[in-house]
């Protein structure tokens, strides 16, 4: 049951979510530890443990390098400080190539982590996949549009659904994720107008990054919308905070008084 503000009550599960679709916006955002879990618990409906973390947290270039027990690791993080959000991780590159391959490394993120579903990145092409995944009780998001996972393959981050013929294609793509039983859908990098068609086009809910307004839901990654990411900004990103600046001028003001023997003060003395 929703509250007043629109949020929910109780633990959210993968039937929450699917329960969204067309009635309330679902509102997700990336985490890699239990402190900032903890802070977006009660606004987040889900929380991704991202592969962005590769990059964010471990300062490469892309998200290709990260492994499953790495993802992991963080998941249990975010676990122990996410308490009512829908908690899901993100399946690395590599680790899901094949229908085994990708079972035997979602059951080992079942008996590791509390992660209660996984996200994997493909269309049609990973249809068969997620259907094995989900036939032997793993709970799955699909993700299609422009897919990180692929910005090799592709030579860049390239937008989608600027074509009839492409706008087609990333339908088909979505019918047959739903079909083989993923729960939600992530759409990025895809033209509103696109976004908006594969929307109505299916009956799970889609959560849009840099794809519109009309999707079921948006995605972020925290370090982006709070500012604390500077190297570039993508169009897409809103900053809801400026993270960074806050930060170093708080450090600048620490630095300050521990060099000027301004702190610590008897306030903060024992």
């Amino acid at each position: 049951m929703s509250t007043q503000k629109g949020k929910k009550a109780g633990k959210i599960t993968v039937d929450t979510i699917k329960k969204m679709k067309n009635r309330t916006k679902i509102v997700m955002i990336t985490a890699y530890d239990a402190l900032f879990a903890k802070l977006f618990d009660e606004e987040a409906d889900i929380i991704l443990v991202g592969d962005s973390l590769n990059m964010v947290f471990g300062g490469r270039e892309d998200t290709l390098s990260i492994d499953i027990d790495t993802m992991i690791y963080h998941t249990n993080a975010v676990c122990r400080g996410a308490k009512r959000a829908l908690v899901v991780l993100d399946m690395p590159f590599g680790s899901y190539n094949t229908k085994k391959e990708a079972l035997k490394n979602a059951v080992k993120v079942y008996k590791n982590s509390p992660a209660q579903a996984i996200k994997l990145e493909g269309g049609k092409d990973k249809a068969e996949i997620i259907r094995y995944l989900t036939k032997n009780s793993i709970a799955v998001m699909g993700h299609i549009g422009l897919m990180p996972q692929s910005v090799r393959n592709e030579g860049g981050y390239k937008v989608k659904g600027k074509e009839e013929n492409d706008i087609k294609s990333l339908i088909e793509d979505a019918k047959a994720i739903e079909e083989a039983g993923a729960f939600c859908l992530v759409v990025e990098g895809v033209k509103p107008n696109a976004a908006k068609e594969i929307t109505k086009a299916v009956s799970i809910p889609t959560i849009g990054i840099g794809a519109g307004a009309d999707t079921d839901g948006q995605v972020l990654v925290w370090s982006d919308m709070f500012g604390f990411f500077e190297d570039f900004k993508p169009k897409f990103v809103k900053r809801y905070l400026d993270g960074a600046k806050l930060i170093k001028e708080a450090l600048k003001e620490y630095a300050s008084e521990v060099r000027e023997s301004k702190f610590p003060t008897s306030e903060y003395t024992y």
